[in-house]
């Protein structure tokens, strides 16, 4: 049986948790995506550009929220180390941060000069990238040591503190054509190696995943939206991999090192590519899934915004594919779904505002868990 609602500000602080970050990443994601449209209108710019503002501000909110929840109820706040499924969400921070560092560069000139967008993007995309880094390494040893696991009960939200270095990555090819020759060249470096550190971790969770889908069949409905984060390792890689390579021709020739940096271009192309086809099959296979699990009542909850920022990166991966290799394809593919994402951005912000509002949504389920209350007591003797 669920708790009550939260009746106070003090209890939506004690029950904050850092799903609620999925809400910037998605947010932040539509509003990069508007903005990469072939047909280029000042209303989506504009569009976009608000919608990155608002999300400025959801993100510094909830950083409060959850801060404050760190420090008032340090005991409740630190039981989601050991939960399997909540504590799988810090990675929402850094991704959800990564899509301001990205605004700052798309719109940020809007509002102030482009040198001093470039200053802030620069400044916390350093920060961004330590706390992916962070997440990458601390989750997966929880995981290891900490935490009850099994084959059955595994889902892709396995994937998000793995994802969040490639986003990094990806903001680091947003970020290495303003940043002059000096800056450019360990951003570009440590761009791939952040990919390194992800995708390819990713991509053999993603296989592990598919064993689980064939001996134990789907997640219970509550998990639905969970079958389209398998678009964000898959998307966001594409997409990062397309970036560097692009980067990699000017500042490795500018280093005496050219042929690399053609390479790394091509690889950029041809990879992407690749990675978009495979991205294709677990779309139609998420697609699938959703049907089914609609059929069957599939209830609201924050992990519906699991349908937002997976399907925005596999977007953008789409749009920069179009722009560099002027496949029609791509484009027509991009617009469509982009399109889509507009709208289940539309669906998801108005059920999230609504829960938000009577407050039925802020729940810790590390809370409500007496195993892992179990589990505390028995590390603290």
């Amino acid at each position: 049986m669920s708790p009550p609602c939260p009746a106070t500000l003090a209890d939506t602080v004690r029950e904050f948790t850092p799903n609620w970050f999925t809400v910037t990443m998605g947010t932040g994601a539509l509003a990069l995506a508007l903005n990469q449209l072939p047909f280029a209108h000042p209303a989506l710019h504009g569009l976009g550009r608000s919608l990155w503002a608002a999300n400025i501000v959801l993100f510094a909110t909830f950083t409060l929220l959850y801060a404050l929840r760190w420090i008032c109820f340090f005991e409740g706040a630190r039981r989601i180390v050991h939960h399997p499924v909540m504590s799988m969400f810090f990675g929402a921070v850094p991704m959800g941060l990564a899509t301001i560092v990205n605004g700052f560069l798309a719109f940020g000139s809007d509002w102030m000069s482009a040198d001093t967008a470039v200053a802030i993007a620069r400044t916390l995309w350093w920060g961004d990238a330590a706390l992916s880094v962070l997440c990458s390494v601390l989750v997966p040893y929880w995981m290891f040591t900490r935490q009850a696991h099994s084959l059955e009960k595994m889902t892709a939200v396995w994937l998000l503190p793995i994802v969040a270095s490639e986003v990094a990555a990806a903001s680091a090819g947003l970020l290495v054509p303003h940043l002059p020759p000096a800056e450019a060249f360990p951003v570009l470096m440590l761009g791939y190696v952040l990919w390194a550190c992800s995708v390819p971790l990713a991509l053999s969770i993603l296989v592990v995943l598919v064993l689980r889908l064939i001996l134990h069949k789907l997640p219970d409905r509550d998990m639905g939206p969970s079958a389209w984060l398998a678009l964000g390792p898959i998307g966001t890689g594409a997409l990062a991999l397309l970036l560097l390579g692009e980067d990699a021709r000017p500042v490795l020739a500018a280093r005496g090192l050219a042929g690399v940096g053609d390479v790394a271009f091509g690889v950029g192309v041809i990879g992407a590519t690749m990675l978009w086809g495979y991205g294709a099959w677990w779309l139609t296979v998420a697609g699938l899934k959703t049907v089914r699990y609609l059929r069957e009542g599939m209830a609201f909850n924050l992990g519906w915004w699991g349908f937002t920022f997976p399907l925005a990166v596999y977007a953008l991966a789409t749009l920069a594919l179009a722009r560099i290799t002027q496949f029609a394809l791509f484009d027509v593919a991009g617009t469509v779904l982009v399109a889509g994402l507009a709208g289940f951005w539309a669906v998801v912000a108005t059920r999230t505002a609504q829960g938000a509002a009577d407050r039925r949504l802020f729940f810790a389920p590390c809370l409500h868990a007496p195993a892992q209350r179990v589990q505390l007591q028995a590390d603290a003797v």
